[in-house]
């Protein structure tokens, strides 16, 4: 019986030891958990739908971040693209509907991909993407992720379809490849305006401002010679809009009208040196705006001036500071009846392609 209780206090003896042996490595200051570094487990076991990557040993959850910074330990946030610096985001252009973005890509390769989230609260409630197609929304698709020569490079895109007067706020993130996706990076801002658009008619000889009421006066009209108007009509036109403008121009009596004689001189497109007589207007310059035709002709070529309202000059992109004028001639036959009271009432109009 001696025998045996010693055996057994031996044995209880060898087991206390072992146990010490592996007590984990501890201080008042840390704990080491495990001795073993590096990855391992399942890498990239993917299907048509998912990629999935395991790590074994280490924690990736924990992010140590402050006001300028936000570092992520272990192998994963290692694997991850730079996360993008802020955007440039900018309005140079008196954009009512649009802003113009261009990726910084912060050293990431040609191949890496970025997405843009935007909003119009600082990401507070009102949170949505640019689409593949630089509109605005609510969801981020695969296909929304482009690279940076998708993005237009340094020339970069305009986001499009925003609201007037409003602030948007912009950011990036980046991925190259399966587990490299980044957070969003800064943030960006820029405002689009209000929707604009001015236009002024002067009537003079030259190019100045007069205030109306607004006068031309023919000089007498000799049988078969052109005579132009002393005054010319001006036109300021301005507007922000995405496809411009147009300025239109239409008569009252479609000519030259004597109410003594009932008898007008009819207005018409074609040249006055060949018409035996008529009256019609013709562009005399344009700076931002395009004459069209027919009263873009030359030397007595001349466009109709009648009761439908016609264009007579025109934008197709916003316009600022436009100005032009144009010139009315008339000429009459020797069968036109005598009088001192043809008159014509104009009417100017303009309107703006929003």
């Amino acid at each position: 019986m001696h025998s045996f209780i010693q055996k057994l206090q031996h044995t209880l003896a060898l087991g206390i030891f072992a146990f010490v042996i592996l007590v984990i490595p501890a201080s008042t200051d840390y704990k080491l958990i495990d001795f073993g570094f590096g990855g391992g487990g399942t890498s990239n076991s993917t299907s048509q739908d998912y990629a999935l990557q395991g790590i074994i040993g280490e924690l990736n959850s924990t992010k140590l971040t402050g006001i300028s910074y936000k570092l992520g330990p272990g192998l994963i946030f290692s694997e991850q693209s730079h996360v993008p610096s802020a955007p440039t985001f900018e309005n140079t252009g008196n954009w009512y509907n649009k802003l113009h973005v261009v990726i910084n890509t912060s050293n990431n390769p040609s191949d890496a991909k970025f997405a843009l989230a935007i909003s119009t609260d600082n990401f507070v409630s009102d949170i949505r993407y640019v689409q593949s197609d630089n509109t605005v929304g609510t969801t981020l698709g695969l296909e929304d992720y482009q690279t940076y020569t998708n993005w237009s490079g340094a020339s970069g895109e305009f986001v499009i379809g925003l609201l007037s007067n409003t602030t948007y706020y912009i950011k990036a993130k980046a991925m190259q490849g399966k587990f490299t996706e980044t957070d969003f990076g800064p943030v960006s801002s820029a405002s689009t305006v209000g929707p604009s658009f001015n236009f002024d008619i002067d009537v003079s000889a030259t190019d100045t401002k007069t205030d109306p009421p607004f006068t031309i006066t023919f000089p007498d009209l000799m049988a078969n010679t052109v005579v132009d108007s002393p005054q010319k009509v001006w036109v300021d036109f301005e507007t922000n809009a995405e496809s411009g403008g147009n300025v239109y121009v239409y008569g009252q009596n479609s000519g030259l009208y004597s109410a003594t004689r009932s008898y007008t001189i009819t207005s018409a497109t074609g040249d006055l040196n060949v018409l035996s007589q008529g009256v019609g207007a013709q562009s005399a310059s344009a700076t931002q705006l395009t004459a069209l035709s027919p009263y873009n002709g030359t030397v007595n070529s001349v466009g109709i001036i009648d009761s439908t309202i016609r264009p007579i000059y025109s934008s197709t992109t916003p316009v600022v500071g436009g100005r032009a004028s144009f010139v009315v001639k008339a000429k009459s036959s020797s069968i036109t009846l005598v009088a001192n009271d043809y008159t014509e009432t104009l009417t100017v109009i303009a309107s703006a392609n929003f």
